[in-house]
């Protein structure tokens, strides 16, 4: 069926720049039509976009279930009796969800004495049905209320109860997670191998509990896979974990020591985290506010010009040749830095070349981000769901943040169904299967190719 999609009229040529945009910043499309009209309803659609004054969601026909017409019976104006049809009526959509009430199956399993010998036997459930009294889907929801949205066992327990009619122990509940985690563990397992053989990764940690424990949630993202791990070190054997011995790509980190052991020309320095320390050098005020100030203007003049390279209208080439005075000009006032009179402010100089190296990666070298912000949004929902349970506490805890974070977040990154996903993965464990893959697909892999201007 053709659809219109869109507010505005392109040509040809825009549409294929918009199209080739949206599949390099995997932009999600459904998020972006506020409208869809087949070809014969072209009228109303013009009529619909001239009178509008704020975004609108309007479904296509065939996706209504239930479509009730209202008439005027009488004229506005006179009352006189009205009759007849509205070719185009306007359409106004209400969306509703109806009572949800569980579907209960019970398997009856009968006991049968043996004519010829007497032995009783009693029948198996067949393949796919749980041994437990729930469902692969209410143990996919179990798992997202607590590993995605960050309840409470006691506040999910109410929401199943509220929202479904289920009755969940929280005994139950920790069972439903942890079969869960042993349901996902293969596609797991598989996209921290994928993340291992990817040309860039950014990683990043932060604080966690594990009983009475200190522990860190770490992350390390990709362009289509995003893992976790939490371990009891912040060292640097567990970014060679998370990567591997023989990773060979651009790693993309803050300043932390757990990162020195990878090669500097392989790695990029977090300009945000550079940002942050200059602005502690402003804010001290005096020498050291010249000194911040100058820099941030450097940096400044560096993002518009990488925002420009990351939307393709700047080719890397161009970008790297406006980036060498930039350098040029950064270094000098890092290495007044060192001796203008203000302690912390020098021994930040000197810290930051030290690595000078590491902060010109993204100069030389196209695909790398000059941030890890990437691994800093990642890991975000980690900490507020360490803020709101204080970790976990057993290592079998562990392991289900690391499984949830890490389905949820990757299939996040591809558009999928995070619930579907999930409910899969738990049916074929039921089966004896193996659970849907998280690994993108060839046709993700396989976007437009579109020339730097």
């Amino acid at each position: 069926m053709a659809t219109l999609y869109g507010s505005w009229t392109f040509s040809k040529a825009e549409l294929l720049e918009i199209a080739r945009f949206m599949v390099d910043a995997k932009v999600p499309v459904d998020r972006l039509i506020t409208h869809r009209y087949r070809l014969d309803q072209a009228v109303e659609a013009f009529r619909t976009f001239d009178r509008a004054t704020t975004g609108k969601c309007v479904l296509v026909v065939e996706e209504v279930e239930v479509v009730i017409a209202v008439k005027p019976e009488r004229c506005r104006r006179c009352q006189h009796r009205l009759e007849g049809k509205d070719a185009q009526p306007e359409r106004h959509q209400v969306t509703e969800i109806p009572p949800i009430k569980p579907v209960v199956t019970e398997y009856q399993l009968h006991q049968l004495c043996c004519p010829s010998c007497g032995e009783l036997t009693r029948a198996e459930p067949p393949a796919g049905v749980p041994r437990g009294g729930f469902g692969p889907r209410v143990q996919a929801i179990t798992a997202l209320c607590t590993g995605a949205y960050h309840l409470s066992k006691r506040t999910t327990q109410q929401v199943m109860a509220d929202l479904f009619g289920l009755p969940l122990s929280v005994g139950t509940m920790v069972n439903l997670e942890q079969a869960t985690v042993q349901a996902v563990a293969e596609p797991v397992a598989a996209a921290r191998a994928y993340v291992q053989q990817q040309p860039t990764a950014y990683l990043d940690e932060t604080g966690w509990r594990e009983g009475q424990r200190r522990a860190w949630l770490w992350t390390a993202v990709t362009a289509w896979v995003t893992v976790f791990v939490v371990r009891l070190s912040r060292r640097g054997k567990v970014a060679q974990e998370l990567v591997g011995e023989r990773f060979w790509g651009y790693l993309v980190t803050d300043r932390w020591s757990a990162y020195t052991w990878y090669p500097t020309w392989r790695r990029q320095v977090c300009w945000a985290h550079l940002l942050r320390d200059i602005e502690a050098m402003i804010e001290r005020g005096g020498q050291s506010q010249v000194i911040g100030e100058a820099l941030r203007g450097q940096a400044r003049q560096m993002f518009p010009w990488w925002h420009r390279v990351r939307d393709g209208t700047l080719a890397h080439t161009t970008f790297a040749r406006y980036m060498w005075p930039l350098r040029r000009e950064v270094e000098r006032w890092l290495e007044a830095g060192q001796t203008w009179g203000v302690p912390k402010t020098e021994g930040m100089c000197r810290e930051i070349l030290k690595v000078r190296q590491v902060l010109w990666t993204v100069v030389r070298h196209e695909g790398v981000e000059p941030t890890s912000n990437a691994a800093e949004r990642a890991i975000r929902p980690g900490v507020l769901w360490r803020k709101g349970s204080f970790g976990t506490q057993s290592a079998d805890g562990s392991r289900f943040v690391e499984a949830m974070m890490t389905v949820v977040a990757t299939l996040k990154q591809q558009h999928r169904h995070v619930l579907d996903d999930l409910t899969a993965a738990c049916e074929a464990a039921l089966r004896g299967e193996g659970a849907p893959s998280l690994l993108p697909t060839p046709a993700q892999l396989a976007p437009c190719m579109r020339p730097a201007a």
